[in-house]
Parts: C-alpha cells; sequence; structure tokens
C-alpha cells in the first residue's frame, strides 16, 4: 500500500508528503536515534515521538517511506520545511504508538 493510503486508513494528519506514492512495507518503532538507523528498513513506516530535525536527516538515510509522530506529536515549521524538501513524508496522529502498530498490521492481513 502507499504512504496516501496507509495515511487515510489510519485517520493520520498530514504534515509534509511530498512522496505520498512511496511503497510502505513493516513498521519500526523507535526514539533513541542511532537505534533507528540500524534497525529500520527501507519502506517502513516509522512510529515515533521525536520530533526534532534529526528526524529528517534519520528517515532520508534509512529511507523509511514515512515518519509518524504518535501521541499528537507535532514539529516545527523548520522541520515540516525541511522534511518537504528532502523528500521525507511526516505525518501525527493522536493515537499511541502500539495503536498506531496495531492497526498497521491489521491493514496488512
Amino acid at each position: 500500500m502507499t504512504v496516501y493510503e496507509m495515511a487515510k486508513q489510519l485517520e493520520l494528519t498530514p504534515i509534509a508528503v511530498p512522496e505520498g506514492d512511496r511503497n510502505c512495507a513493516g513498521v519500526y518503532i523507535g526514539d533513541l536515534l542511532s537505534w533507528v538507523m540500524g534497525r529500520a528498513k527501507s519502506e517502513n513506516v516509522w512510529i515515533t515521538i521525536m520530533s526534532n530535525i534529526k528526524i529528517v536527516a534519520v528517515a532520508s538515510l534509512t529511507d523509511v517511506a514515512c515518519v509518524v509522530l504518535a501521541e499528537g506529536v507535532t514539529v516545527d515549521d523548520r522541520v515540516r520545511e525541511t522534511a518537504e524538501q528532502k523528500g521525507v513524508n511526516i505525518y501525527t496522529s493522536e493515537k499511541t504508538a502500539y495503536e498506531l502498530a496495531t492497526a498497521l498490521a491489521s491493514l496488512t492481513k
């Protein structure tokens, strides 16, 4: 499924979506950026509560399909603008990381 399709199904709020037609495959949940860099896979949906500019760099480096900020976390304009420039999709949701992950799992069944 594409990022757009996944976001619609989960009722996510877009922050930056420069490449919404990317394919989503798998989920990675983590907030320790060095850990994410070593473990997230290309096309994963990365669920986190981190909101600083470094999430854009990590998302770009790992080639995740998108970043989903859990628990209503949002980003400042600098992060949003950088994500748009770097082709990094970012959404936010009021749901917890657990709720998002279980919803994503049910979409792939």
